[in-house]
């Protein structure tokens, strides 16, 4: 059975060669601090040698997004960075998160592997049809239709298993996503084993789920090369898989996935499925490449191969959004909220430690709103005073089965689930 990713342990790259310890291996300054009672009044740190992941700064100014495709022209341009326009990627920057928790749909990313279809699949939502294979009863059914088997909500991180690709050395392939390939999304719809049971249940020796896209694919190529499908295992299907029609209060817009879209709440975004035609149960995984040998975990310089771990599960993750975030953004000395967001990956946050000298002094943040669920992720705030200078604000986060975000990434080829919190410090000046 195919390997998942967690933060726990990356089974096909315990092996791996360590990297060297040489001036572009990123390191730690050592410098003393004085830490306060109650909240943080420190010195500041000289960073000016060491590359912190906050270098967001040029990459927004250098991307920011300016005539969007007309497809996405409701998006907030101003709060986005523009990677591609076909297929359409789009990042939200970090300073733009907020502090409510909820990502509205204006300044949720987009991470799509084909074109965006024609926009007459959602003239009439509820007509459209998914096939519900490898059950014993299987048929096809409308968006009407399962309007009608049940419902519920969920609200979950929705993240590109990419985000924070930006960070690596090698550069990788594929967008140079820093922290915004990532979103905290309601979604709502019916609960899939709703719809199997509706069905018969699962049929004899199925082990996967497979989820199968309904993008045009181009003439005249391998479909199994392009077809956007996925297979994750039967058991988390039957927990809390949604088929999703809703996405923060509305119609799933179609750039996003409407009319129909497979949600798999604590999974990375790759295997929550658009347009989804066929959810089948599976004795064996997908065929198709994007299964067998994409969004596979290996190391730098090894071929992609079905036996290497493939992208479910997320990992525990946090970052700062402010203050200091904004490019050009003035942060005067003196009382400051500092603040951002965590998430568990498929348990939920914990607890988060800030520390406002690159990993030298931590200290605990006060997780702070709405608790949405193990899905969702959390806000939290730290309270500092702090001086002229420079810093290095990190955060790190711990989920309820006690896994702590790390200090380093784990080196890949693709640049797949980066959660260190070195990678996501962010680097600022105190002005006087």
């Amino acid at each position: 059975m195919t390997k998942t990713i967690e933060n726990r342990h990356y089974q096909a790259l315990e092996n791996a060669p360590e990297q060297p310890d040489e001036p572009g291996r990123r390191r730690f300054l050592k410098q003393s601090v004085g830490v306060g009672t109650g909240m943080a009044t420190l010195g500041a740190t000289t960073i000016s040698n060491v590359a912190f992941g906050a270098s967001d700064d040029a990459a927004e100014e250098a991307d920011d997004a300016s005539d969007l495709p007309d497809v996405i022209d409701w998006k907030d341009e101003d709060a986005m960075i523009l990677h591609g326009r076909s297929p359409i990627t789009l990042e939200t920057k970090r300073y733009t998160v907020g502090t409510s928790g909820i990502t509205p749909a204006t300044r949720l990313y987009i991470r799509n592997n084909l074109p965006v279809p024609d926009e007459k699949i959602v003239a009439d939502r509820d007509a459209w049809q998914v096939s519900i294979e490898g059950v014993k009863n299987a048929k096809s059914l409308s968006v009407g239709e399962l309007k009608t088997m049940g419902l519920t909500s969920v609200v979950m991180v929705l993240q590109c298993s990419g985000n924070g690709r930006g960070s690596f050395d090698h550069t990788p392939s594929g967008s140079q996503w820093r922290t915004g390939a990532s979103g905290n999304v309601v979604w709502g719809g019916v609960p899939l084993k709703d719809v199997i049971a509706a069905l018969g249940g699962p049929a004899d020796g199925m082990k996967f789920l497979t989820s199968t896209g309904g993008e045009e694919l181009p003439k005249g190529l391998d479909e199994d090369k392009i077809q956007v499908e996925r297979s994750i295992p039967i058991e988390k299907a039957l927990d809390d898989v949604l088929l999703a029609w809703e996405m923060d209060g509305q119609p799933i817009p179609l750039v996003h996935g409407g009319p129909l879209r497979v949600i798999v709440p604590g999974y990375y975004g790759c295997n929550n499925i658009k347009y989804v035609k066929r959810v089948a149960l599976t004795p064996k995984e997908s065929a198709a490449h994007m299964q067998k040998f994409s969004y596979r975990v290996r190391p730098i310089g090894v071929e992609a191969s079905p036996d290497q771990p493939t992208m479910w599960d997320m990992n525990v993750k946090s970052f700062i959004t402010g203050p200091g975030a904004k490019p050009g953004e003035t942060v005067r000395a003196g009382h400051h909220v500092i603040y951002g967001v965590a998430f568990g990956g498929n348990e939920a946050v914990k607890d988060v430690d800030i520390s406002i000298d690159g990993g030298q002094n931590w200290q605990k943040a006060e997780l702070f709103g709405a608790d949405m669920g193990r899905y969702a992720w959390r806000t939290f705030r730290f309270e500092a005073d702090l001086p002229a200078g420079k810093y290095v604000l990190a955060s790190r986060a711990t989920n309820q089965s006690g896994e702590v975000q790390p200090q380093y990434r784990l080196e890949n080829q693709r640049g797949y689930a980066n959660n260190s919190w070195h990678d996501h410090a962010l680097s600022i000046v105190v002005k006087g």
